[in-house]
């Protein structure tokens, strides 16, 4: 799929999303977004997102700062390929470039992922390297990203570090795997970062306590740029007397240890 010879190309545009899920004000999309990116969301009509749901309800609150550039229902958005499950072969190439068609005729295109920076603890990746290798310009826009805050405000190792994602649901596996990224983390002085779905947030932290070493210093960062949200830092032996309260409920949190 190839533009035509006289076609300028789209630009892929990596839009920030707020760490909110959309449950807060509008006011805290002036508040978390520069406002060079709402005005660049303003302008786009091309979309490919995680949600299409929730990218309506991003584009309604862009819609209460800054005009659109079409109604909302004219819009074209289309959603990522959801990730492969039971042994199912990932989208193929083929099906990155017809999400990226409109640019391939000249047009911006906004990727969008539900919070946050779109392809960072988020999908979205193999969308940029299609745009790539089509030759196609990618712009990422500054705005809110989990990770980094959480680590900024963690006081961990922040020259060494690894995201890895979400732990196994099994408790013996977890176990494992937890321990073995202690091991690392003591081996290479690198900070190691977790997420969790909301509703898993006290049992994985429950998990945490018991599983890691009473001297590993252990971070939580939940609900970051919210009025509620919070960060606090403390050995797993203090931790392990002092447990913390997710709540109000459904609030996003990272989790971060560095072994001793």
């Amino acid at each position: 799929m190839n533009p035509p010879p006289s076609c300028a190309l789209g630009t892929l545009w990596l839009i920030p999303n707020t760490l909110d899920h959309g449950v807060d004000d509008l006011s805290a999309l002036d508040r978390t977004l520069p406002r060079s990116a709402i005005e660049r969301s303003a302008a786009l009509t091309h979309w490919v997102v995680e949600d299409a749901k929730s990218a309506r309800v991003f584009l309604k609150r862009v819609q209460a700062l800054h005009p659109l550039a079409l109604p909302l229902q004219a819009m074209d958005v289309r959603e990522l390929p959801k990730p492969p499950k039971d042994g199912r072969a990932p989208a193929d190439a083929a099906a990155w470039r017809a999400l990226l068609a409109p640019a391939l005729q000249g047009h911006d295109i906004g990727l969008l992922s539900e919070a946050g920076l779109p392809a960072v603890a988020d999908p979205g990746s193999d969308l940029v390297a299609q745009a790539h290798a089509l030759g196609l310009r990618v712009v990422p826009l500054a705005g809110p990203s989990a990770l980094t805050l959480a680590l900024a405000a963690s006081g961990l190792q922040g020259q060494c570090f690894a995201f890895v994602g979400y732990l196994p649901t099994d408790a013996a596996e977890r176990t494992v795997r937890v321990r073995s990224l202690e091991a690392q983390s003591r081996r290479e002085r690198q900070t190691q970062i977790a997420i969790e779905t909301p509703y898993r947030n006290a049992a994985l932290m429950e998990a945490l306590v018991q599983a890691l070493h009473p001297e590993t210093r252990l971070a939580v960062a939940c609900g970051l740029t919210l009025t509620a949200g919070w960060c606090r830092a403390l050995t797993v032996a203090r931790w392990r007397h002092e447990m913390p309260s997710f709540e109000p409920k459904g609030l996003p949190a990272v989790f971060l240890w560095l072994a001793a």
